[in-house]
């Protein structure tokens, strides 16, 4: 890949994905296959005015080998180091860059039961650092970049070194650094999506009904002062950053008690190294009362039974099935591309910035309002080209809001 390119782009998640600040410190999560590229970011991180820059290497092939061979016990621990890792710079005001590059399938041989006392210890090692960042205390962007197997998946019929290309070009079309100014580009890419953002807040829609022909018909209540965001978002002292690099959503929260009837996948879900596939949710007052899959089962169960909250719904969001990602026609087996292709929800914590001024309030007070709270939030697509949702407003009017797959207005 063109250095140039790969230079365009590291920039670009250093101005406009965090926005790091000078004397700010930047975290930088990234797998060791990435560590090239992670140190540009690093670098241009450092000539912007950064204080420091800490890389967080992630090694999954070391993790399959202890997941296969470390005894029982070790996987419900989380190194009291880790914690106070992330706690200590988030505390400080540090911006975190996630590569998000992950084989799709690398942990399909590892007991299910395993994976889930993993995340499980480490969501709740880091319930107070996740909630700091769910609540935009810090900017922080999720990105990616081509590992070998994470492309041959993508493009099993292509050699190596062919996927890697061309999965390159197809993440950095998404991420608009194919444009002349990318930077420019995603202003006005923002702007466009404030404006269905803006659409829906002005509606206070009382609740969504989904209908498309793989069976989802599905009801979803919205809570009184919820909020639609899309694009950019800001931390409490209005620095402007991008959670997500692609991005395509406007998004907002579900009443915690408020869907009812069925929703099924409309692609795969990659979670914890396995892929959840041809899958199905079945809600009532809010709650998962039934689930199937066709591959991933016990994956799935051990996702929607991780605690309590993770029965209900956390996210709802909309994406044209007639964007850039979608026509691609390419299915990434990454979410943070694929939910980028399609309308998702999201089983677990709600974010509290989606209902006014929820990003002040204590979990008590969310909770009362109908915020769902969890150790986990797992998006999965379920928008099709003939997805239709009906906004339906407080005095029982009907509104169209999907169409064939797209925004109705």
């Amino acid at each position: 890949m063109d250095t140039k390119m790969l230079e365009k782009y590291a920039r670009l998640i250093v101005k406009t994905g965090v926005n790091i600040q000078k004397g700010q410190t930047m975290v930088i999560t990234s797998p060791i296959e990435c560590a090239s590229f992670a140190r540009m970011v690093a670098q241009f991180a450092y000539e912007e005015g950064a204080r420091d820059v800490v890389l967080n290497w992630k090694d999954e092939l070391l993790a399959k080998i202890r997941f296969m061979q470390a005894p029982e016990e070790v996987f419900e621990e989380f190194p009291e180091w880790q914690k106070e890792f992330y706690l200590s710079y988030v505390k400080q005001g540090a911006a975190f860059v996630s590569i998000a590059a992950s084989d799709p399938e690398l942990f399909k041989d590892v007991n299910p039961g395993r994976l889930v006392k993993v995340q499980k210890a480490s969501n709740t090692a880091l319930k107070e650092y996740r909630e700091r960042i769910m609540s935009n205390k810090n900017s922080w962007c999720v990105v990616s970049i081509p590992t070998t197997a994470w492309a041959k998946k993508v493009f099993p019929k292509l050699s190596e070194e062919q996927a890697v290309e061309a999965l390159w070009e197809a993440i950095l079309k998404t991420v608009r650094v194919d444009t002349t100014d990318p930077v420019a580009a995603w202003e006005e890419h923002k702007r466009n999506l404030k404006k269905h953002a803006e659409f829906l807040n002005t509606h206070q829609f009382e609740s969504l009904q989904y209908k498309n022909s793989l069976g989802t018909d599905l009801k979803i209540q919205l809570p009184k002062n919820h909020v639609w965001l899309g694009g950019s978002e800001f931390t409490p002292e209005g620095l402007e950053f991008l959670a997500n690099m692609p991005t395509e959503e406007v998004f907002t929260m579900p009443k915690k008690t408020g869907a009812n009837g069925t929703v099924f996948s409309s692609k795969p879900l990659n979670y914890n190294g396995n892929l959840i596939d041809d899958f199905s949710l079945t809600f009532k007052e809010g709650k998962v009362v039934d689930f199937t899959a066709k591959q991933g089962y016990e994956i799935l169960k051990g996702l929607v039974e991780t605690d309590e909250g993770s029965h209900f719904l956390g996210e709802v969001a909309l994406v044209p099935y007639n964007s850039p990602i979608s026509n691609s026609n390419i299915l990434y087996y990454n979410t943070l591309f694929d939910e980028n292709a399609s309308c998702h929800l999201a089983i677990g914590k709600a974010y509290p910035v989606c209902i006014k001024d929820g990003e002040n309030m204590s979990n008590e007070e969310l909770k009362a309002l109908g915020v769902n709270d969890s150790l986990t939030h797992v998006d999965f697509m379920i928008g099709t080209k003939d997805l239709e949702i009906i906004g339906i407003t407080a005095e029982g009017k009907e509104i169209a809001v999907f169409k064939n797959g797209d925004f109705a207005f």
